[in-house]
């Protein structure tokens, strides 16, 4: 199913976006819908109070180790512990893991949150996406009912480029690498819920290789390589964004479109193939044929010192995308740490937990972040760009007979850097095991909350269901004023 579009809002001339922005959903339009509101307002721009114009979601898929990353607890028995030293940071009093030293030097940049709590025990990130916890565990696949994510929000509000969609996921939609164990899985997060398929992100695909085939069926560090890829089926058949065998890079695709044909012909056959298409699907495909598109998937750009800086592997690359799409004024961009099965468990570990983090899942978090950091500053973005890492859920205190640590939502953590979050900020603390938050406990609605507020969306701002009923995006969840700069 084709999944990119954003509405397209005449000017007129009458209330401001900011303004409608500010009122949301309340009563006092009566039966206008947010769209007809801001199709009234014909402006763009956001509310007064946004600091942050494109999120960067960086989802630790699998539910990452907490007291082996950010929260250590060096005091406390063995077996809680684990195999793990703390070193010092450049915020002073803070200690991260020893096998974050690139993160360690940034310390003082970034926001880190402490106290995530919940009772969400899936592997979707359709609780720190959408704020919403009252999902199914077992949900293998997105529901029509399901609630919108941030980027469906985001296009809603037809914030954003206009030749662009509004939202992407990368490298591939959550659930992919694991579809030779659960057949015709999809993880629910990413998707536009309720509100409607055209508000779904543009997934990218992936084509990913391995070094070796894992010695262990699970739980053996192989590194995935590549880059993710714009999705484009033949021409002139339908088109789809879900078939994913045989995929290239749009570019060269094109590329042997115009050797077969002379440009006009080939450009015939294309705008046939379009004609043939209804609305929505022309509107994406323009999209996927932008330039400004294909550009920011086009790591050919970059130079051997910034794609080496990032990573070669995929998960770096697709964050260098996500760079390119912060600066082509994409408002929110997702980047998943996929499991690719059988090569890896990402951050599921319940076994070798210690000999998958030091291996695999911390370099590849301490190039592609860092990286993403000092990019943006450097290129005067990271004031205006919020950059999420986080994942599901955290892990159980006690480490188990195999060496890993088992589900815990009760306490996790949050890292945010840029986008208007104040920088060298703790904030939260979880008891001596990392067990249960102590002090100022956090929900996955209150972060994508200030997530909304960050963007100068209001999180109070209501979308009707399938049922017509009013729901609030950020599912009652409350902006943490402390991180807020």
């Amino acid at each position: 199913m084709l999944s990119v579009q954003g509405a397209t809002i005449p000017s007129r001339g009458r209330m401001t976006r900011r303004e409608l922005m500010r009122v949301g959903g309340l009563s006092l339009f009566g039966g206008m819908t947010v769209p007809r509101l801001l199709e009234a307002a014909g402006e763009g721009g956001q509310s007064p109070h946004g600091r942050a114009k494109s999120v960067v979601l960086f989802n630790l898929l699998g539910g990452p180790s907490h007291q082996d990353m950010f929260d250590m607890k060096p005091g406390a028995p063995a077996e809680v512990r684990g195999e793990f030293q703390p070193i010092s940071t450049s915020l002073p009093g803070l200690q991260i893991c020893e096998h974050l030293p690139n993160t360690a030097r940034l310390m003082h940049k970034a926001c880190l949150i402490r106290s995530v709590t919940h009772n969400y025990n899936a592997h979707n990130p359709l609780n720190i996406m959408t704020g919403y916890l009252g999902g199914e565990p077992q949900q293998l696949r997105p529901e029509r009912t399901d609630p919108p994510d941030i980027g469906a929000i985001c296009q809603y509000l037809d914030m954003g480029p206009r030749d662009m969609p509004g939202a992407f996921c990368l490298p591939c939609y959550p659930g992919w690498g694991e579809r030779s164990q659960y057949p015709g899985i999809r993880r629910p997060g990413p998707y536009g819920g309720f509100l409607g398929s055209q508000y779904d992100p543009l997934f990218s695909v992936c084509n990913p290789t391995f070094d070796h085939v894992p010695e262990r069926k699970y739980y053996d560090p192989v590194w995935p390589m590549g880059e993710p890829m714009l999705p484009l089926d033949e021409l002139p058949a339908e088109m789809t964004l879900d078939r994913l065998n045989q995929r290239r890079t749009l570019l060269e695709q094109f590329d042997d479109q115009f050797r077969q044909f002379d440009a006009a012909d080939a450009v015939r056959r294309i705008d046939d193939a379009v004609g043939r298409m209804n609305k929505v699907k022309q509107q994406a495909f323009a999209m996927i044929r932008s330039s400004r598109t294909r550009d920011a998937f086009d790591l050919a750009r970059e130079s051997d010192e910034t794609r080496e800086r990032y990573g070669r592997n995929l998960h770096g690359s697709s964050m260098l995308v996500a760079r390119r799409l912060v600066e082509a004024g994409v408002p929110f961009i997702s980047v998943h740490a996929e499991n690719f099965i059988p090569h890896g468990f990402t951050y599921d570990m319940h076994e070798n937990n210690f000999g998958m983090l030091k291996n695999y899942n911390l370099p590849v978090l301490d190039k592609c972040y860092p990286a993403l950091v000092e990019d943006l500053e450097s290129r005067g973005l990271l004031d205006s760009t919020l950059i999420v890492v986080m994942g599901e859920m955290g892990r159980s205190p006690k480490v188990n007979a195999a060496a890993g640590r088992d589900h815990w939502p009760q306490c996790g953590f949050c890292l945010l850097t840029g986008g208007g979050v104040k920088p060298g900020a703790v904030f939260g603390a979880s008891d001596k095991h990392a067990a249960y938050p102590i002090s100022n406990a956090v929900s996955p609605s209150d972060i994508v909350a200030t997530i909304y507020h960050l963007l100068g969306i209001d999180p109070h701002m209501t979308v009707d269901d399938l049922a017509g009923r009013p729901i609030p995006i950020a599912h009652g969840g409350t902006v943490i004023r402390d991180v807020v700069a």
